[in-house]
């Protein structure tokens, strides 16, 4: 005759929050549990979107990506930023077509010498996206996943079998992820300060490419970061030489006193993927 087995240890004593939200779905009705006081507190959206509620919805976009990122094995990315509006080669014809002035066709014209960035952005994120060995994580691409040369980076990753990044932000008009970037590692933020977080908590080296508000954004924080010694010196890749001391006078900035003569190290300039993948090599001893 055997021994009656042993009793087994259950792996938890409380059931999980999911079994217990499942049950607080079916409550019955009446008109105690109808009324939203009732709710679960986690599955309550009025209660959640408090303006009280502010500092745990800054917890909670801070705790999923960094989550998420970390059960994909994410530790280290290359950051893109620049324009969400220069075309890529196959947009210019559309892009000039629809110049429909003077002054709209000179726009177009500027735009469409810059569709060249568009590929050196792709082309760098293919070369960073295949530095690493077959299933390691490091340098992955990372975007602020909309259209131009946030495309052209998320592209440039997927066309070698690379995963990549997609930091979409909440904005007035709709903002839908590229298509290239990896689904399971795309994330969509309310807070630009979360978002800005995310972007540099484990960049390596960071892409600039020309662009607007948004990318002067990233980048003269980033500078304003390093510059005081918040985070670690690394490769600031300022693409288009021609267009950056055109809208910015860094020299002049030296000149005046404002920054130091030194603070003109943080960066490079560079034209091409090779130049700038380079540079990230030298940096790191790669």
């Amino acid at each position: 005759m055997n021994p009656p087995a042993p009793p087994t240890v259950p792996e938890r004593l409380f059931p999980t929050a999911k079994a217990d939200a499942r049950l607080g779905n079916q409550p019955t009705a009446v008109p105690q549990t109808e009324h939203p006081a009732y709710r679960l507190a986690f599955q309550d959206p009025d209660f959640l979107l408090r303006e009280d509620l502010r500092p745990v919805r800054f917890q909670l976009e801070l705790l999923k990506p960094e989550l998420l990122l970390a059960e994909a094995d994410i530790h280290s990315t290359f950051v893109f930023y620049g324009s969400a509006r220069i075309p890529s080669p196959e947009e210019v014809p559309a892009v000039e077509a629809a110049a429909d002035t003077p002054e709209k066709q000179a726009v177009a014209a500027r735009l469409a010498e810059k569709a060249r960035y568009y590929e050196v952005a792709r082309d760098l994120a293919r070369l960073v996206s295949t530095h690493c060995e077959a299933g390691e994580r490091c340098f992955t691409v990372c975007s602020g996943g909309g259209p131009s040369i946030m495309e052209a980076a998320n592209r440039g990753a997927w066309e070698v079998g690379a995963p990549s990044l997609g930091m979409n932000i909440v904005l007035p008009h709709e903002q839908v992820p590229n298509p290239y970037v990896t689904p399971g590692l795309s994330f969509q933020f309310h807070y630009f300060a979360l978002r800005k977080m995310h972007f540099l908590m484990r960049a390596k080296a960071v892409a600039v490419f020309p662009g607007g508000f948004g990318t002067f954004d990233e980048l003269f924080e980033l500078l304003t970061l390093v510059q005081t010694g918040k985070v670690a010196p690394l490769p600031i890749l300022l693409y288009g030489r021609g267009f950056w001391n055109r809208v910015v006078n860094f020299e002049a900035l030296a000149e005046e006193g404002v920054i130091a003569r030194h603070d003109l190290k943080l960066f490079h300039f560079v034209e091409t993927a090779e130049e700038g993948w380079a540079i990230v090599r030298a940096h790191y001893g790669l």
